[in-house]
């Protein structure tokens, strides 16, 4: 999707989104000429925590990191946005600030609305301000089981819980396994799972040597998920898991 395919086409687009999931086409017609097409390149950011929330995007183009920078100046990583999800959510909402920055890791281009616009829109469609109340239950849940992960998880288990999370999302299958379609460091997942680039580097290593993932520069592909999953929910060797599966 971009700025310069049809309308049509990209009605299609925002029909595969959840936050306009059950709208009929006309509606997202109307929706899609409400909107701003903002371009970001890669590098720059959409907005920078504690901005003044302005604007919701659904991105259609790249991928955008979420970061957050603790009281205490620790960078935490809180998650990757890839084409057809939503972010900056709180824009709709009065009086609010980002709680988070969203750079662009590569360029992006997304659709955006501003807060005003959009809750206008809820008004006259009550379906699009019940799916964005439930993409933000959404949220808060994943943000919840974070934090019980930070707080009660070893290590091992954070960062294979990390890995299966960005499978779901971002794996494409390849050759030998399931790559994580995304350029991400060992620095990038210490951040995620509130630890350090020596354990990190430490864990991967090991899982490297029991055939488990392979990685390179800001690359990593799970050789055999299930063996991670058996990490993750901490089982036994030999009782079989659920392994998760790419796009």
């Amino acid at each position: 999707m971009s700025a310069s395919e049809p309308l049509s086409q990209q009605v299609e687009h925002l029909q595969r989104i959840y936050l306009f999931r059950g709208l009929d086409p006309s509606t997202l017609m109307h929706v899609i000429q409400t909107a701003y097409f903002k371009r970001v390149a890669r590098g720059s950011f959409f907005f920078l925590q504690d901005d003044a929330a302005s604007f919701l995007y659904v991105l259609v183009r790249g991928q955008v990191k979420l970061t957050q920078v603790t009281p205490e100046g620790h960078q935490t990583v809180l998650g990757f946005i890839e084409p057809g999800r939503m972010f900056g959510c709180i824009a709709v909402l009065s009086a609010m600030s980002y709680p988070v920055s969203a750079e662009a890791m590569e360029d992006c281009e997304a659709l955006a609305w501003d807060g005003e616009r959009m809750a206008r829109l809820m008004e006259i469609y009550p379906r699009l301000a019940l799916n964005a109340i439930d993409l933000m239950a959404q949220h808060v849940r994943d943000l919840q089981d974070r934090l019980r992960e930070l707080v009660t998880e070893r290590v091992e288990r954070r960062i294979a819980r990390a890995l299966l999370r960005l499978v779901r999302q971002l794996g494409r299958k390849v050759e030998g396994g399931i790559l994580i379609d995304l350029a991400l460091t060992r620095q990038d997942l210490a951040e995620m799972t509130g630890t350090t680039l020596y354990t990190v580097s430490r864990v991967l290593s090991r899982w490297e040597e029991q055939g488990l993932i392979a990685s390179g520069r800001a690359r990593v592909v799970v050789l055999r998920p299930h063996g991670l999953v058996t990490i993750a929910e901490d089982l036994p060797p030999d009782i079989p898991a659920e392994a998760p599966t790419a796009r």
